[in-house]
């Protein structure tokens, strides 16, 4: 199978990074308008005359991921999760089209990562919350049980949500 990612920023190097530990991909390349590296075969637009391969788009910024994520699925492409071989996903948990999860991140039981998120490395999701679309959970931050964290939010590296501080019963 062939990925392609719009956007070769640093997020995008990093997709391509755990895609590529992942085995699943047999070519990996990048569609972005600001770059000339000698991966990038052109820009973002193109991805139309990529309808046979996987789409991410690797875009830092939520609410454009979220755009982008919306667009590619409606338009019947096929956005991939990638997760990185350390990560820890509980079976009973679900994780939805176009996440992204990156080494030691924990997804504890009975969890929901909505389309587009971001959980980053050594972040830990515990039990019973929803993520709802492209929340990106920063580099060691801690979501306690039973929170649901609003779409397109960020929870900072390092930082902490205590248990049901957003109830997921409201």
């Amino acid at each position: 199978m062939k990925l392609i990612i719009l956007g070769a920023g640093g997020y995008g190097q990093t997709v391509a990074d755990i895609a590529e530990q992942s085995g699943e991909y047999e070519e990996i390349h990048f569609l972005d308008d600001n770059s000339t590296a000698k991966n990038v075969i052109g820009k973002c637009n193109d991805f139309v005359n990529y309808k046979d391969c996987m789409i991410y788009p690797a875009f830092g910024n939520n609410k454009m991921r979220l755009e982008w994520v919306k667009r590619l699925l409606n338009e019947n492409y096929r956005v991939p999760t990638i997760i990185h071989p350390t990560a820890y996903i509980s079976p009973k948990s679900k994780i939805e089209d176009g996440c992204v999860i990156l080494p030691h991140a924990v997804i504890n039981t009975n969890c929901v990562i909505k389309k587009g998120c971001i959980i980053n490395c050594g972040a830990i999701v515990d039990h019973g919350c929803i993520i709802e679309e492209c929340v990106h959970v920063c580099l060691g931050a801690i979501v306690k049980a039973e929170n649901r964290i609003e779409k397109c939010s960020k929870i900072e590296a390092g930082n902490v949500v205590e248990a049901r501080k957003f109830p997921v019963w409201s």
